[in-house]
């Protein structure tokens, strides 16, 4: 009897121990569970991390990008003059010829569709083309040919004769023919007697915006240093 009961005791202490190492083994199945499935989520923060460098390199390239495109594009030109002058007689053309010499400047001539004849300036004759045009505020003589790209130029010298004690007519429509909005602009005229009179005036009326510098009046003949003084005079020379 004492040996049955003997038996009865070491088999419980055998089930006892053994109900305790499935236990202890089933809860290190758990944690290690846990930890599986904690894992991703701890290994998800490298590709965010490599997202962010991804985001960061495209956004250099684009700005790479960019900056060569700045790089490729050409320079635009400033700084750049021009001479226009209208000239029956080729005593404005020769004063345009020196202001262009001095300052390193464009020249260009105003040249009208139809030429003027003698007859059409004959002072003595009342019904003369050039004192028609003059009697009618309205006239606008066509002219041959346009200036291209006008824009390039900074500063505009406009050369013309004085006729009738004003600047021709075909003046006006070279005015009326281009932009010249926030430009550099100055008059000058030759005559043998006429005063600058009116002509720089109502030249400046077809350009409001424009910046006018002091216009000038030239004897005919008058020298190539004469006008480097006047260019001087209005700080468009040394």
């Amino acid at each position: 009897m004492k040996y049955l009961e003997k038996q009865e005791e070491k088999m419980k202490r055998f089930w006892l121990v053994l109900s305790v190492l499935v236990f202890v083994f089933f809860a290190s199945c758990g944690d290690s569970d846990d930890e599986e499935t904690q894992q991703p989520a701890d290994g998800n923060t490298e590709p965010e991390e490599k997202d962010d460098a991804e985001n960061l390199q495209d956004g250099e390239e684009q700005e790479t990008e960019e900056e060569t495109t700045d790089d490729n594009q050409e320079p635009q030109e400033t700084g750049k003059i021009l001479v226009a002058y209208f000239s029956y007689t080729g005593n404005t053309k020769l004063l345009a010829q020196y202001a262009a010499e001095l300052l390193g400047a464009d020249l260009a001539e105003i040249v009208p569709a139809q030429p003027y004849t003698a007859d059409d300036t004959n002072y003595n004759s009342p019904d003369c083309r050039a004192r028609t045009e003059y009697n009618d505020p309205a006239s606008r003589p066509a002219i041959s040919g346009t200036i291209e790209n006008m824009a390039q130029y900074d500063t505009v010298l406009i050369a013309h004769p004085i006729w009738y004690g004003d600047a021709p007519r075909i003046m006006d429509t070279f005015m009326e023919s281009y932009d010249f909005s926030g430009k550099t602009l100055t008059t000058f005229c030759t005559s043998e007697q006429s005063p600058l009179g009116p002509s720089a005036e109502n030249l400046k009326k077809f350009a409001p915006s424009a910046m006018w510098l002091e216009s000038r009046r030239f004897e005919i003949g008058s020298s190539k240093e004469q006008v480097g003084e006047w260019l001087s005079s209005i700080g468009l020379a040394e």
